[in-house]
């Protein structure tokens, strides 16, 4: 198994999951006719940007600074999506004291608001953020994503050491 993650294949697998959970989380939205909170959508582009770096990552050379430059990176990118996971979570876990209101949605923040009061609004979450619409074993969405940002951060760092 090791051999096989070895090189390109490794960084391009991990490009393919990112891509795969954001595929999935729209499959998700589609079947069960979800509307995708702005904290949902600010994880799937996080998970998009991610990868888009092991994209990248695939094409620079082995045991170089700018491979270890680009784990930091996936690595960074991995914490601030597992930062706004668990803001998520939290929003969940406490919706009881949350304002029933449901806020604006993800367009019109950034259409009708500048820069940063869109991103003011879209961190401090919406009573959409505080629903919960779908559970996999128990978890809710910003749950397994925050699982799969802590993964994506390990297994950065095991490509960085598995290709020294």
């Amino acid at each position: 198994m090791v051999d096989f993650l070895k090189g390109k294949t490794g960084y391009l697998l991990g490009f393919v999951a990112c891509f795969g959970l954001v595929a999935l989380a729209l499959v998700i939205q589609t079947q069960y006719e979800l509307e995708p909170c702005p904290l949902c959508i600010t994880q799937r582009m996080v998970f998009m940007g991610m990868g888009v770096v092991f994209f990248i990552s695939a094409f620079i050379p082995p045991a170089s600074l700018l491979k270890k430059l680009f784990t930091g990176l996936k690595v960074l990118i991995a914490l601030g999506g597992a930062g706004v996971a668990i803001r998520h979570w939290y929003l969940q876990a406490n919706k009881e004291s949350m304002i029933a209101d449901c806020g604006v949605g993800f367009d019109y923040m950034f259409e009708n608001f500048p820069l940063e009061k869109a991103f003011k609004l879209l961190f401090r979450g919406t009573g959409d953020c505080a629903a919960i619409d779908w559970t996999f074993l128990g978890l809710t969405l910003p749950q397994l994503a925050l699982i799969s940002f802590a993964a994506f951060a390990a297994y950065a760092i095991y490509l960085l050491k598995l290709n020294k």
